[in-house]
């Protein structure tokens, strides 16, 4: 296929896949719980922070997060005292174990009282330069408040290379809008065409079988490499075809 072949076939995949229907079995049902922008944040910051591995999974423990959370994320931390972090003592997703996970909960409380929230800490330094410096700046703040070396590895490093997929996920769902009802378009101070693809294996494979990629590693080069394309392909909002390529190598096997 050319380009333009590429283009109309993954537009039609992401009119398939970019429906309500995608949803139920995929980590964005987790924030879809709730309706408060704050509640939305941080189950979809904690979600997208375990979305490796099986989707069921994935779910199962974010589903077990939010009822230690009691269902109302921004007013448990926002209230927790020293001894409502015994409620996560034996939560554990992988390698993501009970020591990472007080930690985020303790940075996020720490981020919505003193720093004005998630999309204020992405914002400030998106407007001074772009997104990559946003998640290199986000990263450098997120583990400032004396973190484990342990936790360090579950924030992405895109200055050591990493692909950053799950924040960029996590912006997907904050930042696009469209009438689909998939992702939540609440950061409206975030521009869609300046996001980037979350690259994982499975949009990783499609994209070079496709000729999309021809870079061998998931990693922020093939990040860079991948966007050239997609946002010839829609300069407004190239990280839709996200749903076009996972769902190609998740749902289709392609």
């Amino acid at each position: 296929m050319n380009l333009s072949e590429i283009k109309k076939f993954l537009d039609e995949k992401v009119d398939q896949y970019n429906r309500p229907e995608f949803i139920e079995n995929d980590p964005i049902a987790i924030p879809h719980l709730f309706t408060q922008k704050e509640d939305i944040e941080i189950a979809g910051f904690l979600t997208a922070t375990i979305a490796w591995g099986r989707r069921d999974q994935i779910l199962k423990s974010a589903r077990h997060l939010m009822r230690l959370l009691d269902y109302a994320p921004a007013d448990f931390l926002l209230s927790a005292s020293l001894t409502d972090w015994a409620h996560f003592e034996k939560f554990y997703y992988r390698t993501f174990t009970t020591v990472d996970c007080i930690y985020f909960l303790k940075a996020l409380k720490e981020i919505y009282l003193n720093h004005g929230g998630l999309e204020a800490v992405f914002l400030s330094q998106y407007k001074r330069g772009n997104i990559k410096l946003a998640l290199t700046r986000f990263r450098e703040l997120f583990l400032s408040f004396d973190a484990p070396a342990r936790t360090h590895k579950h924030v992405a490093n895109i200055q050591k290379g990493a692909s950053a997929k799950r924040l960029n996920m996590f912006l997907r769902w904050m930042v696009r809008t469209d009438d689909r009802g998939v992702d939540f378009g609440i950061w409206n101070t975030i521009s869609p065409a300046d996001l980037l693809l979350p690259l994982d294996v499975h949009t990783g494979n499609v994209s070079r079988q496709l000729g999309l990629l021809k870079r061998k590693q998931n990693d922020i080069k093939a990040v860079d490499e991948l966007m050239e394309t997609l946002r010839v392909f829609d300069v407004n909002d190239p990280v839709k075809y996200d749903f076009a390529l996972f769902s190609l190598g998740v749902e289709e096997t392609f």
